[in-house]
């Protein structure tokens, strides 16, 4: 199982150039988030899978909002950035359903305040399984955020649920450069053990 966790690294240089059909990527993607837990089995997690002209459509989006927010200086690297996540194949847009967080909170007062942050977690391993999935599968991507700046108008585009918020958003497709090496701090500073 850690070697399928290592392959999963960020791939910012996308292409287009994967043995799989559209449909075979669907599959894979809903596979992942089906199998991925969630607290009480809530299935809180919402994907909507962007392909082809819809994926280019959520990157117009997001320079057009860009363009509004971001001062000249920094506006050429963030469109260069996301001109690699558009040349990929496809979008993920992950959402957490916060109509099924609501109804957990009622149907488990005693619980209520834990699952706004369960979901995110619930949500948060959705993305993770997704990208191991992915990566396992040969395929490059990121996990990206540019919530809240965009959700307005991914709601209106695409008629989303007005009870999904928008988490993530995860570009995909074939590898276009290699990876570099992954460094990794002390592990006295992120682990302690005691016996």
């Amino acid at each position: 199982m850690l070697e399928l966790l290592k392959k999963r690294r960020t791939q910012y240089a996308l292409g287009r150039n994967l043995n799989f059909t559209e449909d075979a990527l669907e599959a894979l993607i809903r596979e992942a988030i089906r199998h991925s837990p969630s607290p009480f089995n809530s299935q809180s997690s919402r994907a909507v899978i962007l392909l082809g002209d819809a994926s280019q459509r959520f990157w117009s989006i997001v320079r057009e909002e860009l363009r509004t927010i971001l001062a000249a200086d920094m506006l050429e690297a963030s469109l260069d950035k996301i001109n690699g996540f558009a040349a990929g194949v496809g979008t993920i847009l992950f959402f957490e359903d916060q109509q099924t967080v609501h109804d957990l909170q009622k149907q488990w007062p005693l619980y209520a305040d834990h699952f706004p942050v369960w979901s995110e977690q619930s949500g948060g391993m959705a993305q993770y399984a997704v990208w191991t999935t992915l990566a396992n599968a040969g395929v490059g991507a990121s996990l990206q955020h540019y919530n809240p700046i965009v959700d307005a108008k991914v709601s209106e585009t695409w008629d989303v649920p007005s009870s999904w918020k928008l988490r993530a958003q995860m570009p995909f497709g074939s590898n276009e450069a290699a990876f570099p090496e992954k460094t990794f701090m002390p592990d006295e500073m992120r682990f302690r053990t005691h016996r």
